[in-house]
């Protein structure tokens, strides 16, 4: 059977291609959910109301048909259902058609251009946002579900940024078309209907990926924090790709996790710390960094670790005299997973090397030693700080 994936545009009518169209007239059988097939006037052709991949695959090779075509919103290959289509429906003669996306529509309605833009579905998930639009100029986001506009610009306010301009187009191309534009202050209580886009803007957007942030930029307490050339070492080494999952245990201030989850900003850094006070300084750091893909749990590595999905890159900054029981853990999830160890004891060197050498895994050293300066009258003093061990590994 030829199986044509149609993108139809915002409605349906004026934004639907003449190839898409052609397509629709041709086809002895459609499917699509019902905003998709009212699109569609009714004239005795098979209908198949549906969007589950694997139920129109079902139905299709059933069908008797020569001809379908899928009806589906948007374009194709912009955070289409046409992926999963196009994998389910193997062994058919699969065409994709395109159509007009949302953001090419709402970027034409605001005179934008979106050739620099960074593209973010929250669509039915709940996803970062924040870091997208504290490190990007203007970022696009697909709504629907529990994420509203609302909702994503109440999160830009409790992640300092509340002063960034906010353009939502909600229900594009139908008759009852709106498009608002204020802050993110303004506009987090603003209610709109599920079949919504919004644009960011932030053009005091961070441009560059920070690593050694200066120690008086976080907020500060009575609790350990791993200092900024070490953590910059630290951090650097563990190689975080954009979408990984790490856990940064006993985490202290925040400082490694703020620096962690700047380099993942598609996935989440798992913090955890036995205080009370360094978990609730850590969620202050996260927030003043606009890091929302940072989750702080209060508890006591290794048993809260359990909880914790798969991790990709571990960072580990206090055991409290269970460092062993938190291998094991980290084992059990992941043992490819890449671990650092920040000791400042021998003791805490030796118990880290002996954990590695136990499961097989292999582990490299480097010691870090900083000295600063300081003024004392006329003259520029050294200040050292403590030597630091830095052991990286993996279990197996």
């Amino acid at each position: 059977m030829v199986v044509d994936l149609v993108g139809i545009g915002m409605d349906g009518g004026a934004t639907l291609t003449l190839e898409a169209q052609e397509a629709i007239a041709k086809a002895q059988l459609l499917i699509g959910a019902v905003r998709m097939l009212e699109a569609v006037p009714e004239d005795g052709r098979e209908r198949l109301c549906a969007y589950d991949a694997q139920k129109i695959a079902d139905y299709i090779a059933s069908s008797k048909a020569e001809r379908a075509a899928v009806l589906l919103s948007g374009d194709t290959g912009f955070f289409s259902g046409a992926k999963r289509l196009s994998e389910a429906l193997q062994g058919h003669r699969i065409r994709l058609i395109p159509g007009i996306s949302s953001v090419v529509c709402f970027c034409a309605k605001i005179a934008m251009p979106w050739e620099n833009m960074r593209f973010i579905s929250l669509h039915g998930t709940d996803q970062n946002a924040a870091i997208h639009v504290r490190s990007g100029f203007r970022t696009f986001f697909l709504l629907g579900g529990g994420m509203t506009a609302g909702e994503v610009c109440k999160r830009l306010c409790e992640y300092g940024l509340e002063s960034v301009k906010i353009h939502i187009g909600e229900r594009l191309g139908y008759a009852d078309e709106r498009i608002l534009s204020g802050t993110a202050q303004a506009l987090s209580n603003v209610e709109t209907a599920g079949l919504s886009v919004m644009i960011a803007e932030n053009p005091r957007f961070c441009d560059y990926l920070p690593t050694c942030i200066p120690d008086t930029a976080f907020v500060r307490g009575n609790v350990p924090m791993t200092k900024s050339e070490v953590r910059g070492v630290s951090v650097a080494g563990l190689e975080i790709g954009r979408r990984e999952t790490c856990w940064d245990i006993g985490c202290g201030t925040g400082s490694v996790s703020v620096e962690m989850a700047l380099r993942c900003p598609d996935g989440r850094v798992l913090a955890i710390d036995k205080n009370p006070e360094a978990a609730s300084l850590t969620i202050e750091n996260a927030r003043k960094f606009s890091c929302d893909n940072i989750q702080v749990v209060t508890g006591n590595a290794p048993d809260a670790l359990e909880a914790f999905p798969k991790p990709d890159k571990v960072f580990i900054g206090g055991t409290g005299g269970e460092l062993d029981k938190i291998f094991d853990a980290i084992s059990r999830k992941n043992p490819d997973a890449v671990i650092t160890v920040n000791a400042v004891s021998l003791e805490t060197l030796a118990d880290a090397q002996a954990a590695f050498r136990s499961r097989g895994g292999a582990c490299s050293l480097t010691q870090i030693a900083v000295t600063q300066t300081r003024r004392l009258g006329d003259h520029t003093m050294l200040s050292a700080n403590n030597p630091v061990f830095i052991i990286r590994g993996r279990l197996r």
